[in-house]
């Protein structure tokens, strides 16, 4: 038996998302830019997709820019954003537990004089709206949170973050990186005060190389790729027609019986949680109800190793994480576990487990079963 436990890491494209991809790869090949009827209906299936993203999030199909992942989308909401909107200001917010996708766009915009301030995180990772009230100024040009943190899961307040930022300075953008949020949670930017969201294709069983990014009318981002002009200028480059569309599928599909869907995975979660802490030494890491995402947790097995137990469950073809996955194979201390106070020892002995709605208690049981054999015998071979 094979039990894939890692769906924030990566999803598998979705049948329908897969048909529709092969289609316009084989069949359906025209670019977009071309004159010509093949030209039109690839052009067509980008209005569609666009139509079927933005019934998801309830916003107008101008307000989305598609992507070739989460990494861009936050790089073109962060340096784009700052860039377009520098005569607000040169002070930018954020937390101190965000991907790596925001960190790095970040350190480049301080290397050309923007000032960043670093909100801290309680210890089930959740920011102080206070630290934020107070942190917001006159020359705060952009506040950039995320919605679900990728290692543990915790959900920040992000509708409530917004007006605070709002209520400081209303010419503050706020960008929210909604990775692995999206498909997870029924999103409304403009009702959330949301300037600008990022999504990636492959968490929600769309392929890799897709992804989008919501801006909000009227909000002014500087492009970060130029060329031939597509997209309104705001990303140039001959769009991925098959991934698109394949985006496009995959976003309509999540949203379908969504309630049923979700319940689904917080009951799996909670049926893990449930069998996994049962083990002698072993934790879970921030919140674990409702309040908590539905797909993510983090799991300190005390004295293993998570290289170790990362290997091991492999062996019976049980795929876990270490951690994120964008930085998994450079080892360094996990700024999400320092960030909710874990000491060296447990950052050291974490993995993170992930659902997706395929998931199954098969799957989970036979994870469990498996850790209870693996984690006393990992045991007996600790250094004291």
């Amino acid at each position: 038996m094979e039990a894939y436990l890692d769906n924030s890491a990566t999803t598998r494209c979705s049948e329908r998302a897969k048909n529709k991809m092969v289609q316009i790869l084989t069949e359906d090949y025209g670019n977009p830019s071309s004159l010509h009827n093949m030209g039109k209906t690839a052009e067509d299936y980008i209005k569609e997709a666009k139509e079927q993203i933005a019934k998801t999030l309830r916003c107008d199909e101008k307000e989305i820019v598609f992507t070739s992942g989460g990494t861009e989308s936050n790089n073109m909401a962060l340096i784009g954003g700052a860039l377009a909107n520098k005569r607000q200001g040169k002070h930018i917010i954020t937390t101190a537990i965000e991907h790596a996708s925001v960190q790095a766009p970040l350190a480049y915009l301080k290397e050309l004089g923007y000032e960043i301030t670093e909100l801290s995180v309680d210890h089930d990772g959740i920011i102080s709206l206070e630290e934020l009230r107070d942190a917001v100024r006159e020359d705060t040009v952009l506040v950039s949170i995320m919605m679900v943190n990728n290692e543990i899961g915790a959900v920040e307040p992000v509708e409530e973050a917004a007006k605070v930022i709002k209520a400081k300075n209303p010419d503050t953008l706020f960008h929210v990186d909604a990775i692995q949020a999206y498909g997870k949670f029924r999103i409304c930017p403009k009702k959330m005060g949301i300037d600008l969201l990022s999504v990636s294709g492959h968490k929600i069983h769309a392929p890799k190389g897709t992804g989008f990014l919501y801006i909000r009318d009227k909000v002014k981002v500087k492009p970060i790729i130029y060329g031939g002009g597509q997209q309104k200028g705001m990303r140039s480059g001959t769009e991925n027609v098959p991934g698109v569309a394949a985006l496009g599928e995959a976003a309509a599909e999540i949203y379908e019986n969504f309630d049923a869907k979700i319940g689904h995975m917080y009951e799996i979660k909670q049926r893990f949680i449930d069998e996994v802490t049962q083990i002698p030494g072993v934790t879970v890491n921030g919140k674990t109800g409702r309040d908590s995402a539905p797909q993510i947790v983090s799991v300190t097995i005390e004295d293993v190793r998570s290289e170790v137990m990362l290997h091991s469950l492999e062996e019976y073809g049980i795929y876990v994480s270490a951690g994120s996955a964008c930085s998994s194979n450079k080892p360094a201390p996990s700024r999400t576990l320092q960030g909710i106070g874990l000491p060296k020892q447990k950052l050291e002995s974490t993995i993170r487990i992930s659902f997706c709605v395929n998931t199954t208690e098969e799957e989970v049981d036979y994870a469990v079963e498996k850790m209870k054999e693996i984690i006393p015998f990992r045991r007996k071979f600790t250094r004291k």
